[in-house]
């Protein structure tokens, strides 16, 4: 079996930190959200991938030959983004036939991969949302049975959200699916998307059940992703090394601080990610991201998300203030 995993995107919705960094790679909760994956995926045996690149993909390379040496992979340049289904198609030749796991480059996921792999029918993940108008829209029948697929309904007849996980067998189908969609131009707002191919090899008879996924974290926003490196910190239950000399400075887990850090006279956590040779002087920081090789002096940061090589400097005052005093520093 072989893995794929789109990550061509451009992150607009990230921006602008993806302008220079591309969305898979950005840190959360001490690792990227491309590591994250990776390690799942890995852990369940499975040791050949293929990327699906794009937008700044030599960083994408770059990365994960360094990471994983050992693991095979392949490269797969997707020069115009058209979409998800675009994308995967581009995939065929090196699949070869395999049964493949594609999951998408946004997409963490708590869910038992093995069993998923082993699975003896495909199998799309799932999970309930409030509001599934935003999402691919799986449509059950009997025993988990999928009968029908969708991609963002304006009117949807189910709240089971496609989570981007998808264990396909039948590859054969799914490529000759996604060239007919290209060349008959099947489009879902404006993009050749894998959901219409899955729905073209279910209408060609292919059974898929769903597989509901324990948790699901997003990572598209700012503020999704702040509340995901929340939840991850506090489930690897990260904290600073006692042992680490940070001058005068109190640490409120959970959080993960990067080799090479120096860090004195400031509180940080919780919920705080530091990346690698980071400097943090008489600062408060607490529900934030901050990037590797920053600078950060005198500021108080809350629920921010800052990359690398950033350069932050507060204003320092010195006040003598009487009794009923109102005052407000902006």
């Amino acid at each position: 079996m072989k893995a794929i995993i789109p990550v061509a995107g451009a992150g607009t919705k990230l921006r602008p930190h993806t302008y220079t960094q591309p969305k898979a790679l950005i840190p959360l909760a001490g690792r990227t959200i491309l590591s994250i994956i990776v390690d799942q995926l890995v852990e369940s045996g499975i040791r050949e991938f293929v990327f699906v690149v794009g937008y700044l993909g030599e960083k994408i390379q770059h990365y994960v030959e360094k990471k994983y040496p050992d693991l095979t992979m392949h490269f797969v340049q997707q020069n115009s983004r058209e979409g998800t289904g675009h994308a995967i198609l581009l995939t065929k030749d090196v699949v070869a036939g395999d049964e493949v796991l594609i999951v998408l480059g946004d997409t963490i996921v708590e869910v038992d991969f093995k069993e998923v792999i082993n699975s003896p029918v495909s199998v799309l993940g799932v999970k309930k949302v409030d509001d599934p108008r935003n999402f691919g829209v799986a449509e059950l029948g009997e025993e988990l049975t999928i009968t029908r697929v969708i991609e963002k309904p304006q009117i949807p007849k189910s709240n089971l959200a496609l989570v981007g996980m998808y264990k396909i067998r039948e590859t054969e189908q799914l490529y000759q699916c996604l060239e007919d969609n290209i060349r008959l131009q099947v489009r879902s707002h404006d993009e050749f998307q894998l959901t219409d191919a899955l729905e073209c090899m279910i209408q060609h008879g292919v059974r898929f059940n769903a597989f509901k996924v324990n948790n699901w974290f997003d990572c598209g926003r700012k503020e999704t992703l702040l509340e995901t490196n929340a939840t991850l910190l506090k489930k690897y239950k990260l904290s600073a090394s006692p042992v680490l000399p940070y001058e005068n400075t109190i640490i409120i887990p959970p959080v993960s601080i990067g080799e090479g850090c120096n860090i004195k006279n400031s509180i940080i956590g919780p919920n705080v990610a530091i990346g690698d040779n980071t400097v943090i002087s008489y600062s408060i920081v607490k529900d934030s991201i901050i990037g590797s090789f920053s600078n950060l002096y005198e500021v108080v940061l809350k629920s921010s998300l800052i990359g690398s090589d950033a350069n932050i400097r507060g204003l320092s005052q010195s006040l003598n203030i009487g009794d009923n005093t109102e005052i407000d520093l902006g």
